[in-house]
């Protein structure tokens, strides 16, 4: 996509998301011909999906609305000024004031320079080290310390884990024999017994310096407060992030123990961490039950409201035996019907016509629909913004995304 625009708008009631959207569309239908109608231009990839923030203040509702463009700049300023000739949403006045549009394409160009400059310094960095190189050209010809099997349980280790006065402790063979290679001689592997430390490192561990060094991911930090609890700890270091101590360079190794930081304050970051509350998500309610006439079949227990999805569920709806008979006399007719909260017929249409006459219609009269055509989106959201609780279509629109909760949705293949 090439721009974004971003609205505010304001609405003299209280509604909600899909109520926003149904009159975005529905008031901005026709207005320039086929050739900006919104539907069609989502359907060609021109614009993305209405999305919409929005918050109550008193008896108000107030919030963002933003669409993503394809469209080149003339085109998009167009889409953004139908916008504002939104002055309705639900049953309240409103107002829709187009804010910005930014160019999405000058902010990748940002982001690129950016990820550049840090890729830039990388390179800088990458300077030979000189020690590093000679440890690297003593370890090819075999002078690099020897890896020795230490205590009972032959852990990995270098030979002066013992006589040394600071031990550090890693996690595995391989992070031994790395650090082995850049001078290290007094570390210590885990070597699986990540819960439960060996009686060996242990008992090391009373009378020296303990560094615990591991690998910069969740599994690291694990066995970091696993070992914590059952070896006297002083110090914690870590890879850097997503890395293992096993793949770092010489120079890496010297960084992260250069940052370790002591048992007690490495527990507190974790709290701390773990101690952030979980994001809240609000799921709005369900709409009004229908009054109870016969249960028809499938059976099936209403969930809650789902997240935009493909498919939308059915749920068990009851109505009276003269409807479900009037379902099979509309199959291959391509007609439609609106019924009151009594399920008394309203007006009978074409199916072509069901849109506009809906909108046509006061907010709360009309009950239900039963329609042999296609449940598609914006049939969905304008039934929606009338108030209808019960869409029964011949089938399914192939691009169904948000479900208002307040409309019930099946089809023919649910009833009969």
């Amino acid at each position: 996509m090439k721009y974004l625009i971003k609205a505010r708008f304001e609405v003299d009631g209280k509604v909600d998301k899909h109520d926003v959207i149904g009159a975005v569309f529905g008031q901005t239908e026709g207005l320039l011909g086929s050739e900006f109608d919104l539907e069609d231009l989502q359907e060609k990839d021109k614009i993305g999906r209405v999305q919409v923030e929005f918050k109550y203040v008193g008896n108000k509702t107030m919030g963002v609305l933003q669409v993503t463009s394809n469209l080149d700049r003339v085109e998009t300023a167009i889409v953004a000024a139908m916008l504002e000739t939104v002055d309705r949403i639900g049953p309240y006045s409103a107002r829709l004031i187009v804010e910005e549009i930014k160019d999405l394409r000058a902010e990748k160009i940002k982001v690129i320079v950016e990820r550049a400059k840090e890729i830039l310094k990388k390179i800088k960095e990458g300077e030979p080290d000189v020690k590093e190189v000679i440890r690297q050209v003593e370890a090819e010809a075999g002078r690099a310390p020897r890896l020795i099997e230490y205590g009972p349980e032959k852990l990995p280790a270098g030979p002066d884990v013992e006589s040394s006065d600071t031990l550090i402790i890693v996690e595995g063979r391989a992070d031994v024999i790395n650090l082995l290679k850049y001078g290290y001689t007094n570390v210590i592997a885990l070597e699986g017994a990540k819960e439960q430390a060996p009686e060996t490192i242990r008992r090391l561990a009373q009378a020296k310096k303990v560094i615990l060094f591991v690998d910069g991911d969740r599994g690291g930090e694990l066995i970091a407060s696993n070992v914590i609890g059952n070896v006297k700890v002083d110090y914690v270091a870590r890879a850097p992030k997503g890395r293992e101590v096993e793949h770092l360079t010489g120079r890496e190794i010297a960084k992260a123990l250069s940052e370790m930081v002591t048992a007690e304050e490495f527990v507190k970051s974790l709290k701390a961490e773990e101690a952030k509350p979980p994001v809240q998500v609000t799921m709005p309610e369900a709409g009004v039950t229908p009054p109870a006439v016969e249960e028809l079949k499938p059976q099936v227990e209403e969930a809650q409201p789902p997240p935009p999805a493909e498919a939308v569920e059915t749920v068990t709806v009851a109505m009276p035996k003269s409807v479900v008979a009037d379902i099979e006399k509309l199959k291959g007719t391509l007609e439609a019907v609106i019924y009151d909260s009594s399920w008394n017929e309203i007006s009978r249409v074409k199916v072509k016509d069901l849109f506009s006459s809906l909108q046509s219609l006061e907010p709360g009269k009309a009950f239900a629909v039963v329609f042999d055509g296609i449940v598609t989106q914006r049939l969905l959201e304008v039934a929606a913004e009338k108030g209808v609780n019960i869409l029964v279509g011949a089938r399914l629109g192939g691009k169904l995304g948000f479900k208002p909760p307040s409309v019930r949705v099946l089809t023919f293949n649910d009833i009969t």
